[in-house]
């Protein structure tokens, strides 16, 4: 496949060490969005009632859908993984070789059971 003049300019930009690494970091903020943006469709959901889900509004949903926002919180992230049935997941990479850390445990080995006792 022949590349185009964008893909020969691109390739110019990101032997440059400062664009490369906003280059990668603008894909991780496009990852965020759309994920988020997937699983609520999949849900079955318009951004209006994720939004009334999370007792927020639809502004808050687009901006979190957004691939030039980065302000997402962990809490918010993972208010929006239960409401949309899903589970938030971070991986630290090496950034030498890429490889993933993985140094906790299965999420359900941390969940604590409940157990009832009862009152005579």
């Amino acid at each position: 496949m022949k590349k185009t003049n964008f893909d020969l300019h691109l390739e110019e930009q990101l032997r440059n060490p400062n664009f490369a690494e906003r280059f990668k970091r603008a894909g991780e903020a496009w990852d965020v969005a759309l994920q988020i943006a997937a699983l609520r469709e999949k849900a079955g959901l318009s951004q209006k009632d994720l939004a009334r889900k999370l007792k927020t509004s639809q502004q808050q949903i687009s901006r979190l859908e957004s691939p030039d926002y980065e302000g997402h919180s962990l809490a918010t992230l993972r208010r929006v993984a239960d409401a949309l049935h899903a589970r938030v997941r971070i991986v630290f990479e090496s950034a030498e070789t890429g490889n993933g850390m993985h140094v906790a445990e299965s999420t359900a080995s941390y969940r604590a059971k409940r157990t009832t006792t009862k009152r005579t």
